[in-house]
C-alpha cells in the first residue's frame, strides 16, 4: 500500500482547515475525535449522521481531514485508526480548533432545541385537532 500523506504542521493552512471542517459530517467526526482524545477507526463513525454513511464516503471524509492536517491516520492491520493533531495545530493557530469545536457544539445544541420545540408544537396541534 502507498504511504498516507500527512502535511507537516508548517504546511497546514487555515484555509485547508476551514474547508475540511465546512462539511457537517466532517466537523462532527473531528469534534468526536478531539473530544474523546483517542484513536478511532473509520467504521466507528458510520452512524454519526441521521443516515448511515457508506464506508467509501467515510474514507473520503477522513482523507480530507488527514490532508488538511487535522488528523493522523495509522494502519493497524486492515483498519485505519485516526487521532487528532489538535495539539500541533493549536501551537500553530492558537485557539482555532477549540473555537470551531465549541461553535459546533453550540450549533448542535440549538438544533436539538429547535427539533424538540417543533415536535412539541406538532404534538399540541395533533392533540387539539382530536
Amino acid at each position: 500500500m502507498r504511504p498516507l500523506f500527512h502535511p507537516s504542521v508548517q504546511d497546514v493552512t487555515v484555509e485547508a482547515i476551514l474547508h475540511a471542517l465546512s462539511d457537517p459530517v466532517r466537523v462532527a467526526i473531528y469534534a468526536d475525535i478531539v473530544g474523546q482524545n483517542c484513536s478511532h477507526n473509520c467504521v466507528a463513525f458510520s452512524n454519526i449522521s441521521e443516515k448511515p454513511i457508506p464506508k467509501s464516503t467515510l474514507s473520503q471524509h477522513f482523507k480530507i481531514l488527514r490532508e488538511a492536517g487535522l488528523i493522523r491516520g495509522e494502519r493497524q492491520g486492515v483498519e485505519m485508526h485516526n487521532t487528532s493533531r489538535c495539539a500541533e495545530i493549536d501551537k500553530r493557530f492558537p485557539g482555532l480548533i477549540g473555537a470551531i469545536v465549541t461553535a459546533h457544539k453550540v450549533q448542535l445544541a440549538e438544533g436539538e432545541r429547535q427539533t424538540r420545540a417543533a415536535k412539541s408544537k406538532a404534538a399540541r396541534r395533533t392533540a387539539r385537532s382530536k
